[in-house]
């Protein structure tokens, strides 16, 4: 018999002791809760690895870009060339590395300007084939090496991208191949200028997102280390060199306005005439370090490290710098050029906004509020040029795609976490404007009906624009009523008594779509009848119109939750927190849509598994992120399911690894889960921190035990026994410190009434 005692690892014991002092609420100084500090990440960009969501459909894209830069300097694969991201790992074929990607838009969109580098006779139509044992890429930075013997190495600024072509030693002619008019979409009004000896331009016209009508004009300027020696409608060479590998460097600048511009952008951003790759590199890298590392993280696994990095790098590529360095941009409505307002550094555009409004844009204030705040101030000229805000715009073109009025959330999200350097007290007033105008309202089309019935009907008449700009009419309602309750938030937060009622009370909406008799969400006719043969699996669908689609992208299993806002009353009207717990149990039996249930890859059902927090269970919210986190995201090509949506799913997955969830948009209310790692320490936009600490914390240790906050930097730990982060968290700092097990505790923490995050109810019309 081995009568040893076995040794209790520190942490564990230290876990156990805080569990027990902050249960019997006695305060813990910060040098008694203290253990020995797990190691800091120190180079946050070089964890990042660009290749995860390259298969799976998630479509992302490897190649190189800047933070929310104007230029995505990527692979184009073949056959596959998914949408936006254009790069298939499952392809071995590369048609060109082009100049512009979005990350998982749905769509076909951008591709524009894809450059093959060859050798020998120019073919405008050939490929070269690769392998991805010689195919590298971090934050900023990307090279391959195709099968010909040709390394492309490339990196970016905001505005610019630089590259450096090696071709091997032969007697066969260098050239780089411009195959313009194939972007992903049709192209028109291409050209292709031989400028000079060492220098070329172009543009063309393409768009058409989701089959809308907008279009844009894009132009790029490149000049070149070496001389041109001969040139072609498509195409420059530089000869041969048969005793050595020939080095082609490159600098080349996109524009919306003109290929004068674009020339210009180049010239402002990396002006070092000796073309120095290296250290356009090096400042590409060292942009990403700034903006990672102010959600700093110590400890976990090199591989949660990497997942959690790259999913914070791939959720701030969007949206996009669209004005040049000069300061110019196009119009929203396309008929002028802009330039940029006084105090801000730069417009943006392409905003995804029925995705970002739920985690994206949070995120981005958080990362970076003066950004996020041209980005708002960006929204506010876009409805002083056009009259509204964009919906999903691509650059200066509005496609209308999606449902709801998302600009509300997004721009109350942005004051929320942080954002000031904007115009709020305009935004607010087109907010309202937008929200109230019945008369041929685009972004809100069935307003009429919401103001008369307080519900759009399915049997209604809305859009007749081809595609509608309109369709789903139970989830548009739903999208409306969080749209109002963001409007709500934000007018609350400018001293808006007048519409921070209004808005609260017409969010309510929703309950004009439950039907108590089978506690779902579901479609309703213009004379009050129910929709004849709901199914809460029936009505998915994408576009555009009755009778087939009532819920966008999901059914009512994924939709009768997305009440962000009321969850509380939501639990009232399903018969009490009991029965909602019961609809989550049976919803959650699939994270991925099986049975109709809900579906972690798509946005409808990201809100769902943090409503535990919200009806007593928060231990089922823990268990069942954890478990998301497990089954979706891993260090893989294939570690991110379903279309990016422009870093919205990635978003997800950072707020996950924090703990921490921005349930009811418009607000800085975040629902408690439990943290990945021991300790992340994030940089506030008022520059304070904000420190999650995860005392044991582990892949198998999702579940809480206790927790404690201490305030600012000097104040006394006390236990913290709500589901949801403390309201000065975002503003003046401090230290949230969960104690972790792997195990579910008896008694369960935050599970009391009183506990839950703040539901607004309003008063229902």
């Amino acid at each position: 018999m081995d009568l040893r005692v076995p040794l209790i690892p520190k942490a564990v014991v230290r876990s156990l002791l805080v569990g027990a002092l902050a249960m019997a609420g006695v305060s813990i100084p910060h040098a008694v809760a203290s253990a020995t500090a797990p190691t800091a990440v120190t180079d946050p960009a070089s964890l990042v690895n660009p290749f995860i969501g390259t298969a799976n459909g998630a479509n992302d894209f490897p190649g190189a870009d800047s933070p929310f830069g104007m230029v995505q300097w990527s692979p184009d694969t073949s056959p596959t060339r998914p949408p936006g991201g254009g790069y298939a790992y499952s392809d071995s074929t590369l048609m060109g590395y082009s100049l512009t990607h979005v990350p998982g838009p749905g769509d076909p969109v951008a591709g524009d300007f894809p450059i093959l580098p060859s050798l020998g006779a120019v073919n405008t139509s050939a490929n070269a084939t690769f392998s991805h044992t010689n195919e590298t890429a971090d934050a900023g930075y990307y090279s391959l090496t195709t099968d010909d013997g040709i390394k492309t190495e490339l990196t970016t600024t905001t505005r610019s991208g630089m590259a450096r072509f090696t071709f091997p030693a032969t007697a066969q002619t260098a050239n780089l191949v411009f195959k313009m008019g194939h972007s992903e979409a049709a192209d028109s009004g291409v050209t292709f200028t031989y400028v000079s000896a060492n220098e070329a331009s172009g543009q063309e016209t393409t768009g058409n997102f989701g089959g809308h009508s907008p279009k844009y004009t894009v132009y790029f300027d490149m000049v070149f280390d070496q001389p041109i020696t001969a040139h072609g409608t498509d195409y420059v060479s530089f000869g041969t060199s048969s005793t050595a590998t020939t080095a082609v460097q490159a600098k080349v600048g996109l524009s919306y306005v003109s290929a004068a511009d674009a020339k210009g952008n180049w010239q402002a951003e990396n002006p070092n005439p000796a073309f120095d790759f290296a250290t356009v590199h090096t400042h590409a890298h060292n942009a990403w370090n700034t903006l990672l590392d102010r959600l700093a993280v110590s400890g976990g696994t090199s591989t949660q490290q990497t997942v959690f990095y790259t999913a914070l790098y791939h959720s701030l590529l969007f949206p996009q710098v669209f004005s040049d360095s000069n300061g110019e941009y196009l119009s929203a409505d396309g008929k002028t050029v802009e330039t940029v307002d006084a105090g801000h550094s730069a417009f943006y555009t392409t905003f995804s906004g029925w995705d970002i409004y739920r985690t994206q844009a949070q995120l981005t204030a958080l990362a970076d509020p003066t950004v996020a705040g041209d980005i708002a101030q960006s929204m506010v000229d876009d409805y002083t040029q056009s009259g509204q805000f964009p919906k999903w715009s691509l650059n200066n073109g509005e496609s209308y795609d999606m449902a709801g009025d998302p600009a509300d959330d997004i721009l109350a999200d942005y004051y929320a976490f942080g954002a000031r350097n904007f115009d709020a007290d305009t935004a607010l007033q087109d907010m309202v404007t937008e929200a109230t105008d019945t008369t041929g309202n685009n972004i809100r089309p069935g307003l009429a009906y919401l103001e008369q019935l307080g519900y759009l009907p399915d049997d209604g008449t809305y859009s007749s624009a081809t595609p509608p700009h309109y369709y789903a009419s139970a989830s548009t309602t739903l999208e409306y009523a969080s749209n109002d309750a963001a409007i709500s938030f934000l007018a609350k937060a400018l001293n808006d008594p007048t519409d921070q009622a209004a808005f609260i009370d017409r969010a309510q909406d929703w309950r004009d779509l439950f039907d108590s008799g089978t506690g779902f969400i579901q479609p309703r006719n213009l004379d009050g009848s129910w929709m004849s043969g709901f199914s809460p699996t029936g009505g998915s669908g994408y576009c555009c119109d009755r009778p087939s689609v009532y819920f966008a992208e999901g059914d009512s299993w994924q939709y009768t939750p997305m009440v962000p806002f009321n969850i509380r009353g939501l639990a009232a009207a399903e018969g009490g927190e009991a029965k909602l717990n019961t609809f989550l149990d049976t919803d959650l039996s699939s994270f991925t849509g099986g049975g109709g249930h809900a579906d972690l890859t798509n946005e409808p059902s990201l809100d769902i598994p943090w409503e535990y927090d919200y009806t007593g269970r928060p231990v089922k919210t823990q268990a069942a992120i954890r478990k998301i986190q497990d089954q979706v995201w891993t260090d893989a090509p294939g570690g991110l399911a379903g279309n990016d949506d422009l870093g919205t799913m990635s978003a997800w997955y950072v707020w996950s690894a924090l703990g921490m969830y921005p349930e009811t948009p418009g607000t800085a209310d975040l629902a408690l889960g439990s943290p990945l790692f021991p300790k992340v320490a994030i940089t506030l936009p008022s520059g304070k921190k904000l420190t999650v600490k995860g005392d044991n914390a582990a892949d198998d240790a999702p579940y809480v035990r206790s927790a404690t906050w201490a305030a600012g930097t000097t104040g006394t730990a006390r236990a913290w026994n709500n589901a949801y982060a403390p309201t000065n968290a975002l503003t003046s700092g401090g230290t949230l410190d969960f104690a972790l097990g792997s195990s579910a505790p008896t008694k369960a923490w935050a599970s009391s009434a009183a506990a839950a995050p703040p539901s607004y109810q309003g008063s229902a019309g």
